[in-house]
């Protein structure tokens, strides 16, 4: 279930790791900032937002990562180019760190992957995304190419709802119109769009890694915002119990990555990954019978004491299992 014969693409984003096998690499957590209705923004036109609690968050996110061992990056969005550069300038001020670049406009979106070529920023990238929705998919990815940015991510949302199948053939499509080896990263979104469609997104990243080796990951903080019953039914703090057992179940389930949404999410997904990904390191333990040595692998890091009490060997046998 956790080892997959084909060779997994280990790619490099800076001092991040994302993919390879799954437990072999704690996932990428990916939360947003300056999204539509984040409270940081104060007014989009004058490019106003709360510097103070935008870089505190930013802080806290990395003091997290470190904290953890799990890896992280800040998605920027905006609506325009130009919203996007102040919002960039103020980033690159705070982090050396590799940073995504998030808008729904095509055109703003390669406007901005060329202010970032200009600035001689392009290896720090992560594109987000390039999608069916381009007017030229192939033309943007030879541009991009041409800038030298490195690290996209293909997002494989055509409809909704997508069976696992349908979103294999999504990315065969769109890989067949970016061409072979355009890019050294390539983060494959298999878009979960609500609750149980993180199953078919899960079960997607399976298939893909099987066929591709890519790394793949999906949002599943969708789930939450779409299923407005459920705060009614237990609250606040219920919505977000849901959203960090959501987010942990993908984890869990073949993922490499995951858009956690708002950065100010942070302090509950961070410890809840890190606590998944202990789990998910020893699930695999049991079915290969290899100890991690990683020195960033969270059962290591965590769980050392622990490691040192068990053998090599042939995998676990639990009575009545496998």
């Amino acid at each position: 279930m956790f080892v997959i014969a084909r060779e997994q693409r280990l790619c490099r984003i800076g001092r991040i790791q994302v993919g390879g096998q799954p437990g072999g690499n704690p996932p990428l957590l990916i939360g947003s900032m300056f999204h539509e209705g984040d409270r940081l923004v104060e007014d989009r036109v004058k490019r106003k937002f709360d510097r103070t609690r935008a870089s505190d968050l930013i802080k806290r996110q990395a003091a997290l990562s470190a904290e953890t061992g799990i890896p992280a990056v800040v998605d920027l969005e905006a609506r325009t180019a130009d919203e996007m550069k102040t919002y960039l300038d103020f980033f690159l001020d705070l982090s050396d760190d590799p940073f995504a670049i998030d808008m729904w406009n095509p055109k703003q979106r390669i406007e901005v992957a060329r202010h970032c070529a200009a600035m001689g920023i392009q290896n720090r990238v992560i594109y987000n995304s390039l999608t069916h929705f381009e007017p030229d998919l192939g033309e943007t990815a030879r541009e991009l190419r041409s800038l030298g940015i490195r690290h996209v991510v293909v997002q494989t949302y055509k409809k909704t709802p997508m069976r696992p199948a349908e979103t294999v053939q999504s990315l065969a499509d769109l890989l067949a119109a970016i061409g072979p080896d355009t890019f050294e990263t390539i983060l494959v979104d298999t878009a979960s769009v609500n609750l149980p469609a993180i199953a078919f997104a899960c079960v997607a990243s399976r298939l893909i890694k099987e066929r591709f080796g890519l790394p793949t990951g999906c949002c599943p903080t969708a789930g939450i915002f779409g299923w407005k019953e459920a705060r009614k039914l237990w609250g606040v703090e219920g919505e977000k119990v849901i959203d960090v057992a959501e987010h942990a179940v993908a984890s869990l389930m073949w993922n490499d990555f995951l858009f956690y949404g708002p950065i100010a999410r942070a302090p509950r997904m961070f410890p809840a990954m890190a606590a998944t990904e202990v789990i998910r390191a020893a699930l695999r333990f049991h079915e290969t019978g290899v100890l991690p040595t990683e020195k960033g692998n969270l059962l290591n890091l965590f769980f050392a004491d622990f490691l040192a009490q068990l053998p090599d060997g042939p995998p676990l046998k639990i009575a009545g299992g496998d």
